[in-house]
C-alpha cells in the first residue's frame, strides 16, 4: 500500500509527464493522474499544478491549442538510447530473469524504469524479447534465505553489524557476529563477505546457511581498501581464500585454447601461445583444488604443467574417478 506522501509524488510526476506531452487538456489530464480509476476534482487538480509551478517548472495553458505544456522549449527530456545501450537494456532484463530471485527482481525493477523513462520505442524494442540468452545458475532461496538476505543486504547499506546463528557445510552450529561488506554469486547461491568479530578476520558465509539474523545498533566502517571485486577476483568460485596465492600452469589442446583463454575464471593469470595452436595459462589462485576439479572439466583437452604437486594432486583425484567406473568383476 502506498503511503500517502508518496502517493501524492506518484500523482505529480504523472502530471509532469503529462504536461510534458503537451496534449492534454485541463480534464484530460485528470484522466492522465487518476489513481485506482478515481478522478482528481477540478480543486484538487488545480492545487497540483500550483504546486508544480511553485516549484519552478514553467507550465502554461496554451489556449489555441486547449492543452497544458511547458514554456521556452522546457523538457523532462526522456531518455535518448542509442542502439548499443538499448541492446544493453533489453540484454539486462534478460539476466534479471536468468538469475532470478530477489536480486534478479531488483535488476528487473531498474531495467522497468529505464524503459518507462526510455519512451514508447524502448518498451515496443524490449517486449519484443532479448538477443542474448544468458545461461547462468538460478538464485533459489528459501523464505529463511529471502529474510537473511534482506536484512544482511540492508545492513551492509547501513553500516551495521549483523548477529545471526550458522550452520558450516561440516554441519557444525555457532553463533556469530559480523560486519557484512558484501556479497558474491556463484552457482545459484548467495554468499556474505563479513568481517567475523570473533575470528578478527573476513569470512565467507552462505546465506542460505544464516539463521535468525538480527541487525544491531553497533556501526562499522568498511576498509577503504576492501573492494568485494577483487576480493572473488583470486578464486574461481569467489569464496575460497587463503593467505597467498599460488601459481598452476596448464596446458589447453588446440581444440580449446580459443575457449580457454576466453574463460577468465580468476583475475591473475598470464597466456602464453604456443606454434601448435595450443595455450598454456598460468593461474594465480587462493586454492589449488579448486583449479584441479575445475581443469579436470576439460576433460583430455587439458594439462596441469606444474607445479609437480598440483599434478600429483590431479592424478590422484582422477584416478579415484576412474575407480567409480571399473567395471564390477
Amino acid at each position: 500500500m502506498i503511503a500517502e506522501g508518496e502517493s501524492k509524488v506518484v500523482l505529480l510526476v504523472r502530471l509532469l509527464n503529462a504536461i510534458d506531452q503537451g496534449q492534454h487538456s485541463f480534464e484530460d489530464l485528470k484522466d492522465r493522474v487518476a489513481e485506482g480509476g478515481k478522478r482528481p476534482s477540478t480543486r484538487s487538480l488545480r492545487r497540483y499544478l500550483a504546486i508544480l509551478t511553485n516549484a519552478g517548472f514553467p507550465l502554461y495553458f496554451d489556449r489555441t491549442a486547449n492543452a497544458y505544456r511547458f514554456a521556452g522549449g522546457y523538457s523532462l527530456k526522456r531518455l535518448d538510447l542509442s542502439s548499443g545501450e538499448l541492446f544493453g537494456l533489453v540484454a539486462l532484463r534478460s539476466l534479471g530473469a536468468s538469475i532470478g530471485g530477489t536480486i534478479g527482481a531488483s535488476i528487473d525493477d531498474v531495467a522497468e524504469k529505464l524503459v518507462g523513462s526510455a519512451g514508447s520505442g524502448a518498451r515496443a524494442r524490449v517486449e519484443a524479447g532479448s538477443p542474448v540468452a544468458f545461461r547462468l545458475s538460478e538464485i533459489r532461496l528459501d523464505k529463511r534465505g529471502e529474510r537473511a538476505f534482506a536484512l544482511l543486504s540492508a545492513a551492509e547499506r547501513a553500516s551495521r553489524s549483523v548477529r545471526f546463528s550458522y550452520l558450516d557445510k561440516e554441519g557444525n552450529a555457532s553463533t556469530r557476529t559480523a560486519d557484512p561488506y558484501g556479497f558474491i554469486i556463484n552457482a545459484g547461491r548467495v554468499y556474505c563477505v563479513a568481517f567475523d568479530h570473533r575470528r578478527r578476520d573476513k569470512r565467507t558465509f552462505a546465506v542460505d546457511s544464516i539463521g535468525d539474523p538480527v541487525v544491531l545498533t553497533r556501526t562499522f566502517v568498511r576498509p577503504a581498501d576492501f573492494n568485494i571485486e577483487a576480493y572473488a577476483a583470486a578464486s574461481i568460485s569467489g569464496v575460497l581464500h587463503g593467505d597467498e596465492t599460488k601459481q598452476v600452469r596448464v596446458r589447453f589442446a588446440p581444440r580449446v585454447a580459443k575457449a580457454a583463454a576466453a574463460a577468465r575464471i580468476v583475475a591473475g593469470r598470464e597466456i602464453e601461445e604456443r606454434p601448435d595452436g595450443s595455450v598454456e595459462i598460468l593461474y594465480s589462485v587462493a586454492d589449488v583444488d579448486e583449479l584441479v576439479r575445475w581443469t579436470l572439466g576439460w576433460g583430455a583437452q587439458a594439462e596441469i604443467i606444474d607445479p609437480p604437486e598440483a599434478r600429483t594432486r590431479i592424478a590422484a583425484v582422477a584416478a579415484e574417478i576412474a575407480t567409480k567406473y571399473t567395471p564390477h568383476k
